[in-house]
């Protein structure tokens, strides 16, 4: 798994209650208040994976970003501190369990992530890193964590995709990844296989019927099919693999696990965490690819 840096969690923040707490100053300039801290959780070292509530805020008191809103915290690895007065500094003297604030100049921040000062940041101003640390673990721990979760998730998946189908009424064929297709119309043509290019319409929605993505209505494309080399890794897993089961010409209903889909991690303000998906499927057609030239 990828960790994202606490410098590039900026671009993509968490928001306790702003408490009255006395603002102290760190022996590098850093300003911070403590809204918690227990004194007795596990502390973090350098390279060690921090599970965080996080909420950014500019000058304005205005949220850049809001993990609790989000629905899922983040996970980043502890750097070391990459200029004076840095948010890495602050989360250092946290323990799990602790919360507090963070002011970091913006000037120091983005000269060191060598980008302008983007809107709504004024230059001479402080950004608020509010953040809570819910756990505290080395790699080790985290990636058997993330296994763990990871195969807990799937059983849930799987119950729920045998409620849904049982719900409706559908006769499914389940593949051995935990993907469920109904064949709609059995296409005429041939099958697609890795490396072909393939033309399809499709319309995505959540297991309570909301759609949230169609080729039919993209605007982008003026509602034509989208077109992708399969088997490329350019789309989700449960995607790939329920193409290549499909023939040209035909129809196809796919109910996909998260760990097929978006997992975790969801799509932000259109799919949340772990969510099972239904794409209604039409392989309008079938090439092979171009050749490199």
């Amino acid at each position: 798994m990828k960790f994202k840096s606490i410098l590039s969690l900026f671009a993509a923040g968490a928001l306790l209650a702003a408490c009255n707490n006395r603002v102290s100053v760190s022996d590098t300039g850093l300003k911070y208040q403590i809204h918690d801290q227990k004194g007795d959780g596990r502390k973090p070292k350098i390279g060690d994976i921090l599970t965080v509530q996080l909420v950014l805020k500019n000058s304005r008191d205005s949220v850049l970003r809001d993990t609790y809103k989000e629905g899922r915290p983040l996970q980043v690895m502890l750097q070391t501190p990459p200029f004076k007065g840095s948010f890495e500094e602050g989360l250092a003297m946290l323990a799990k369990g602790d919360s507090a604030s963070f002011f970091v100049s913006a000037d120091s921040l983005f000269t060191r992530m060598m980008q302008p000062l983007p809107p709504g940041i004024a230059k001479g101003t402080d950004i608020q890193f509010t953040v809570k640390v819910l756990e505290v673990q080395n790699e080790q721990e985290f990636q058997k964590g993330q296994a763990a979760a990871r195969e807990g998730q799937i059983k849930v998946d799987a119950k729920i995709i045998d409620a849904y189908v049982a719900k409706n009424s559908l006769k499914t064929v389940e593949t051995p990844s935990g993907l469920n297709y109904v064949i709609v119309k059995e296409g005429d043509g041939v099958k697609p296989v890795a490396g072909n290019m393939v033309s399809v319409h499709y319309v995505g929605k959540l297991l309570d019927g909301k759609e949230f993505d169609s080729s039919y209505k993209n605007p982008q494309s003026g509602g034509k099919p989208v077109d992708f080399p399969i088997g490329q890794g350019m789309v989700i897993p449960g995607w790939e693999e329920g193409i290549m089961n499909m023939k040209k010409g035909g129809k196809s209903t796919f109910i996909i696990p998260s760990s097929l889909a978006y997992g975790e991690a969801g799509s932000p303000g259109t799919i949340p965490p772990n969510s099972v998906l239904v794409f209604d499927v039409e392989l309008v057609d079938v090439k092979n690819a171009p050749k490199q030239q």
